[in-house]
């Protein structure tokens, strides 16, 4: 099941800002080689032994991976985190919601694939399943904020 949280809270258990946050603690773990096969499907880069990538405009750090990898890389590497997944392009979105037990942030609906098979829960409490629960879950809280006028 993949946990969805809505609205943001201040916590320690909590990565709102991926680039900031992989820049000073998940940048500097050793990477698993599943690890370096997403850098390479997300990004199209090879990193090497010593913490750099490789890419098709040359050779950069571990820091220059987008933000959509290093926002995949928080949540593969802390899953027990809720990682904000609002800076994800449709390539990333649609690797993290093959995924299982993470916790992730968005305030708004994304246009991405989700399989028919995926368990959704709305914070904490609805869940749903697939695309069609996923697209009617976003339909009702948009109806739930202008009804609210938040």
């Amino acid at each position: 099941m993949i946990d969805i949280y809505t609205e943001k809270k201040e916590s320690k258990d909590w990565i709102i800002q991926n680039d900031l946050y992989f820049n000073l603690n998940t940048g500097n773990e050793e990477m698993t080689q599943n690890e370096k096969e997403l850098i390479q499907q997300v990004d199209n880069a090879k990193l090497t032994s010593d913490k750099h990538i490789e890419t098709k405009y040359g050779l950069g750090t571990i820091r220059n991976l987008s933000s959509g990898c290093k926002t995949l890389l928080n949540i593969v590497k802390h899953p027990d985190k809720v990682i904000c997944v609002e800076e994800c392009g449709p390539n990333v979105l649609k690797i993290i919601f093959t995924m299982d037990n993470i916790k992730i942030y968005m305030s708004r609906p994304s246009l991405t694939d989700i399989p028919d098979s995926a368990k959704l829960r709305f914070n904490d409490s609805d869940i749903v399943t697939g695309s069609k629960g996923y697209n009617a879950w976003w339909s009702r809280e948009y109806e739930r904020r202008e009804a609210g006028d938040l």
